[in-house]
């Protein structure tokens, strides 16, 4: 009996000891208490640097933790956002409609523009007649005053020759009866027999076709945009052609033009086909029932024969929807007899119908006029007399004598 007692008190003690090696082999496994979290910290980017003289020693700055940053309340954050346009990319607005000085009457308000620089060639005319005695000395001075304005040989010979003979007949000369009698033979010289109207009827279902040709220089392009002008003034709706596609931004020009004034632009890829253009031209015109087409074309003349093909294609396609109803050609009036060369090669090219004179208003040399409407047996149409958009004027021979001869 005292065996099993022990028995069992040994058991006890075993299975104790074993219970305290298994608490105390837990009790080393347990893992350290961790530290209660720090705040967070938000670091602001470091300031641009101070070197040499004007370093700074560093100072403590406010910090502003997460919690006290402020954020959207949830019936903001689910609102429908509200677009901002963006100044760089928005769309420019579309410029405002011009309303054109009226035509009529245009070049006699702008006739002291003209006199100011024609003037030279009409008061040293009257000054030569004005002499007590025309001897030969004067008459070849009277001679060289109009050959030096580019009136031409020709006609300056029949302008002297009529002179002597009316002076003679006339005897004593008052300062009144010269200007009569300068102005009458004038304008006799710069002619008032031509139709100097621009053709804008078709008197077809189609619109007017007018064609500008030109040098590239001359103002072309602008006198097109001006032309343009010039038409909506007097009631016409008109569509451009941007037929020049060899030209860097001629289309953005003309397109620049034709939009002041309400005016539809046609225009293709650069250095693409100008006959297209001007096929498209007419036919957006057609489409529109404008009055009037406009096409600009390109003014190379490195090469007669590629002039002539270019331009006589361009005919050829725009007279597949109706007549071309007038060639302009647009000369530099300063450039006096080199305009002369220029306007043969384009005659001989296509048929003129009409003259442009640009930069009137620059040069003393107003006999241009003259010589080219011999030259090619064709009227001058329209002047240039500046560089303002309303500065284009329908030609008229009597306002142009006036300003030649002066007040």
């Amino acid at each position: 009996m005292e065996i099993v007692i022990l028995a069992v008190v040994i058991a006890l003690v075993a299975i104790g000891a074993i219970s305290g090696l298994v608490v105390s082999s837990r009790k080393k496994k347990q893992l350290p208490p961790q530290a209660p979290p720090a705040a967070p910290t938000i670091t602001a980017p470091p300031a641009e640097p101070h070197v040499g003289d004007e370093a700074e020693t560093p100072r403590e700055e406010p910090r502003r933790t997460i919690e006290e940053v402020d954020l959207p309340t949830a019936d903001e954050a689910v609102e429908t956002p509200v677009a901002i346009e963006d100044p760089v990319v928005a769309e420019a607005p579309a410029p405002a409609v011009e309303i054109p000085e009226p035509t009529a009457g245009r070049l006699v308000r702008l006739r002291a523009r003209l006199a100011r620089s024609q003037n030279s060639l009409g008061k040293g005319l009257l000054t030569l007649l004005s002499r007590e005695h025309l001897d030969e000395d004067t008459w070849e001075e009277i001679e060289d005053t109009l050959l030096t304005a580019d009136v031409g040989v020709a006609p300056t010979q029949e302008l002297v020759e009529r002179l002597r003979e009316r002076v003679k007949v006339l005897g004593t000369r008052t300062p009144e009866q010269l200007r009569t009698l300068l102005r009458e033979e004038l304008l006799l010289l710069v002619g008032t027999e031509f139709d100097r109207a621009v053709k804008t009827e078709s008197g077809l279902e189609t619109p007017a076709v007018v064609m500008v040709v030109g040098v590239n220089g001359t103002g072309k392009t602008t006198t097109t945009g001006k032309l343009a002008r010039v038409l909506v003034a007097d009631g016409r709706s008109v569509v451009l052609g941007a037929a020049d596609t060899f030209r860097a931004a001629a289309a953005d020009q003309l397109q620049t033009w034709g939009e002041r004034v309400g005016a539809r632009t046609v225009r293709g890829p650069e250095a693409g086909d100008p006959a297209s253009v001007a096929f498209d031209s007419v036919k957006e015109g057609i489409a529109e029932g404008a009055d009037v087409v406009l096409i600009d074309t390109a003014g190379r003349l490195h090469t007669k024969t590629g002039l002539m093909d270019e331009l006589g294609k361009v005919k050829r396609v725009v007279e597949k929807h109706g007549p071309l109803d007038e060639v302009l050609l647009v000369l530099d009036a300063t450039t006096g007899q080199n305009g002369l060369v220029q306007a043969r090669v384009f005659a001989e090219v296509v048929d003129i119908t009409g003259i442009v004179l640009t930069k009137l208003d620059g040069t003393a040399k107003g006999g241009i006029v003259v010589a080219v409407q011999r030259e090619l047996g064709v009227p001058v149409k329209l002047v240039g007399l500046g560089e303002g958009p309303d500065d284009l004027a329908p030609f008229e021979p009597e306002a142009f004598v006036d300003a030649l001869i002066g007040d």
